[in-house]
């Protein structure tokens, strides 16, 4: 079965609207094109803007429980088509269609957790009698919604990390222009189709299919956005950071996720977690594990299972129910892995698994002894690889992990405690995941990290708080003595 090849529409300030100038969206998997997309202007842009100006208003007037509404509303569109929903994911994207549904299941739960979050918008009273200066007065601070929110998202999880943009900025009362991923923009459409059926009144928002080239500047740097909320590679998250000025950003970015296997972890839970966090999503994934620290006294036994494990990951079709693992998003992609793996390979690691490429396809890849220097032990893979250290102690494991760059999540297998409360006080990451591979995640979670790894946190209660501001009041009541 495929998606009708129609011309799609994309959605200016709440109308649907089609321009001259067109994109394509092809399947990774086959080359096969899915559909047409608008290829938006500067001027689209600019209008989208400018329309967003009112719709703030408009979104910030909106009662509490209309927003709610709303927003439950969009996930029953999507929990009622999500098969349709899915399979666009599947089609257009990298994940299976399995993967797929996943995705359009937590959807659905990221909107109905904005929808409870809207109701949680509070403020505090303030004790201003705690300075001498401040006897007699009395006052809180609340929050109030920033405006304009101008929202970039990445092609691996085309839905759900839209819904993460989308809806906290509604719950909180603002307007949104998104810019979807180029390869794939249809996920993002039908969210904005469901919105539309939810009775979201015209102008909050935007969702703009273009080339980043030529519409991410005016969204970024444009004066009456207020926030940028990206999540992407680091190299444009530091582009980004530089061009948009004095606004606030929230930054989800890049990873080199570890994890470390102690010699009293269950070992059997340890490889199975791992095998499924390196290769969902065909390793594009910024969580997903892609340094594995197993201690000296298992590291034998684990890397028997895990390499067992991972040559079964069954390769092939994205809308086969067999099919473990689908493409990378395009070819190009796919040589990009294949080239740091073999480069890994000329510095004298050693395959255990994998390391193929057909077309876009490349085959789950396990390595070991991978020099310290290499492009794979020191950057982001976003790829179907996963490396292999041995170590003799917490310590070491804990010191080697923290030499990333990055520092989003980290994972940890044992049966200490001690272990556990050491890891977590030393490794420097946003989320340590006990007992689980780095690939874990709710979205009721505060998400982001540090160094490298991003600005801000993500999770629809903490991006509520991100897309807005605290307003203090005050009043000096008068004297009746």
């Amino acid at each position: 079965m495929k998606l009708d090849l129609r011309r799609q529409q994309m959605l200016l300030a709440g109308e649907w609207v089609d321009r001259t100038e067109t994109m394509e969206v092809r399947n990774p998997e086959n080359d096969q094109l899915v559909a047409i997309v608008p290829k938006a202007s500067k001027t689209d842009m600019e209008q989208a803007i400018a329309r967003a100006k009112e719709g703030a208003k408009a979104s910030a007037s909106l009662p509490v429980y209309k927003r709610m509404t709303i927003l439950n509303r969009a996930a029953d569109f999507v929990d009622a088509h999500k098969e349709r929903f899915a399979r666009t994911i599947a089609t257009e994207g990298s994940k299976t269609i399995r993967e797929a549904r996943k995705e359009t299941g937590r959807c659905v739960e990221t909107l109905r957790l904005c929808a409870e979050e809207a109701r949680r918008i509070t403020g505090e009273t303030i004790p201003f009698d705690q300075s001498p200066g401040g006897t007699g007065r009395f006052g809180y601070y609340e929050r109030h919604p920033l405006g304009i929110i101008g929202a970039i998202t990445p092609f691996n999880d085309p839905l759900n990390l839209v819904a993460h943009k989308i809806g906290p900025a509604i719950a909180a009362g603002n307007a949104i222009v998104l810019k979807p991923a180029t390869a794939t923009p249809l996920s993002a459409l039908l969210l904005a189709e469901a919105f539309m059926e939810a009775g979201l009144p015209k102008g909050i928002l935007s969702v703009m299919t273009g080339l980043g080239s030529e519409v991410g500047d005016v969204l970024i740097t444009h004066p009456d956005v207020r926030m940028v909320s990206f999540t992407g590679g680091m190299e444009a998250g530091l582009e980004i950071a530089k061009k948009a000025g004095l606004k606030k950003k929230s930054m989800e970015l890049g990873s080199n996720s570890p994890v470390i296997v102690l010699e009293d972890a269950q070992i059997e839970d340890a490889v199975k977690a791992n095998v499924s966090g390196a290769f969902w999503a065909a390793g594009q994934n910024c969580i997903g594990v892609q340094r594995l620290y197993v201690h000296e006294e298992v590291y034998d036994r684990f890397k028997e299972l895990f390499v067992k494990q991972s040559c079964a990951y069954l390769m092939g079709e994205k809308l086969s129910e067999k099919t473990d693992m689908g493409p990378l998003i395009s070819e190009k992609e796919a040589k990009r892995v294949a080239f740091m793996v073999d480069d890994a390979l000329r510095m004298g690691a050693a395959l255990l698994c994998g390391g193929k490429r057909r077309g876009a396809f490349y085959e789950p890849t396990v390595l070991e002894n991978v020099p310290d220097e290499c492009m794979l032990a020191k950057e982001e893979i976003f790829g179907p690889v996963v490396l292999l250290y041995k170590i003799k102690s917490l310590a070491e494991g804990i010191e080697r992990a923290n030499q990333s760059d990055y520092g989003l999540h980290a994972g940890l297998f044992t049966e200490s405690m001690n272990a556990v409360f050491q890891a977590i006080q030393e490794l420097e990451a946003g989320g340590v995941m006990v007992n689980d591979s780095s690939d874990f995640r709710i979205d009721a979670m505060p998400f982001g990290g540090t160094k490298q790894s991003g600005l801000g946190r993500e999770g629809v209660k903490f991006s509520i708080l991100e897309m807005t501001e605290q307003k203090v009041v005050c009043f000096k009541l008068r004297d009746n003595g």
